[in-house]
């Protein structure tokens, strides 16, 4: 028997739902980029590049759970593990600013995560488009998601000069209940009861098997993991170049405001030519692109001081290919998996957000007072998701196919 959604919801207010719910993943990075000095202080926390772990702590919490909740959302349906989580998500920011120590502070974060990791979007995106329709979809939220890494920083700046790093978690706590209500109000549920799997060890040993056992799915979730790492390098790499390299100050939101925006120009740009071009063909000659801009980049800062004028523009050109890049990836992970939707996004939301962290915690790690390492970084990431490209679809590159049709296809 298939049960009918109790509620409708049209698919521009879907797509701003699911979008809006996504940023304040993206929020809970970027606001806290002006106040890790603060924090730092705060807490005394001697050694400066430890400050990211604020960062890491939350995205470690985001990745690690999903492995647990995706077995659950195939069981009991997308909608209430998402309203669950949004609380869970805005109870762990109101509790932060009472955090007694930085390693309190750092466990709360995690808590934070954890809250963003029982969101099931991705599952319901795939519960309701496929193919190129839902990397249109995936694409237009990406778009209105790079909204606020782009405006985040600011408000974050802003906070701080008229009130206390505490003041941010408020914030964010606030809009993660604004986000739940809406949720509970608008949201119906996707998953019918014939498409819900029994919670039991045969069936979730299936699932995961089902999943793990699709390499173009796995190579396509490993290239993620590194475009989330190249991400995540620039996040943790951006206040130590912009502010310590040069000597930006509370001018930095506005420099680093760049990358988002250009990186929202291009999902918008994808959504519309993923239909002329296909997913693979964007996708794979836009991270084609990338590595060359990366290599171009990598030459001129080696050959001396590179100017921030020049720094920002190769910024703009690395997040412009990377973000057509990267927009049909998810679509392309998910494409094969529909039947697995939950499963699926758990164990690659897993891989990739955990390995992205660690990656771009390395990144931050190796900083050595120049931009070089950050760049370096970036040349390898790009060279690794192209090589990752050609794995998942057996060594034929730019070769669409429908859907459902196995990349080792004659």
């Amino acid at each position: 028997m298939t049960t009918a959604p109790s509620r409708t919801i049209g698919r521009t207010e879907f797509v701003a739902l699911i979008a809006a719910i996504n940023t304040i993943n993206s929020a809970a990075i970027d606001v806290m980029l002006p106040a890790l000095p603060n924090m730092g202080a705060a807490f005394g926390v001697a050694n400066a590049n430890d400050r990211s772990l604020v960062l890491t702590a939350f995205v470690i919490g985001l990745g690690l759970p999903q492995l647990v909740f995706g077995p659950l959302v195939d069981r009991y349906g997308r909608r209430l593990p998402l309203i669950v989580g949004l609380l869970v998500y805005s109870v762990a920011a109101l509790a932060a600013p009472l955090a007694p120590s930085f390693p309190a502070l750092l466990a709360l974060r995690f808590v934070q995560g954890m809250g963003s990791a029982a969101v099931a979007a991705q599952a319901a995106i795939r519960d309701r488009y496929a193919g190129r329709d839902m990397a249109q979809v995936m694409s237009m939220i990406w778009s209105v998601f790079m909204i606020s890494p782009i405006i985040a920083p600011g408000v974050g700046q802003l906070i701080l000069l008229t009130g206390s790093w505490q003041i941010i978690f408020g914030f964010m706590g606030a809009v993660g209940l604004v986000f739940t209500v809406w949720t509970f109000l608008r949201l119906p549920e996707s998953l019918t009861d014939d498409q819900r799997r029994p919670l039991t060890p045969a069936v979730i040993g299936a699932g995961f098997a089902a999943v793990l056992g699709n390499r173009m799915s796995l190579f396509y979730a490993l290239a993620s993991t590194f475009l989330f790492g190249a991400v995540l390098g620039m996040v943790n790499s951006s206040q130590p170049i912009y502010v310590g390299v040069y000597g930006l100050g509370p001018l930095f939101p506005l420099a680093f405001a760049v990358a988002p925006i250009v990186s929202a120009v291009a999902f918008i740009l994808n959504a519309r030519l993923v239909s002329y071009f296909g997913m693979r063909r964007l996708s794979h000659g836009s991270m084609i692109a990338f590595v060359v801009a990366a290599a171009a980049w990598f030459a001129i800062d080696m050959a001396g001081v590179m100017p921030l004028w020049l720094f920002i523009v190769f910024m703009g050109i690395a997040m412009l290919a990377l973000g057509l890049g990267w927009g049909n990836v998810p679509a392309l992970m998910m494409e094969p998996l529909g039947e697995v939707a939950g499963t699926a996004s758990a164990v690659f939301g897993t891989l990739s957000t955990v390995g992205g962290a660690v990656l771009g915690y390395a990144v931050a790690q190796v900083f050595d007072g120049t931009p070089t390492p950050f760049i370096a970084s970036l040349l390898i990431f790009g060279v690794i998701v192209v090589a990752l490209f050609a794995a998942a679809e057996g060594g034929r590159l730019f070769a669409e196919r429908p859907i459902g049709v196995p990349a080792d296809a004659p």
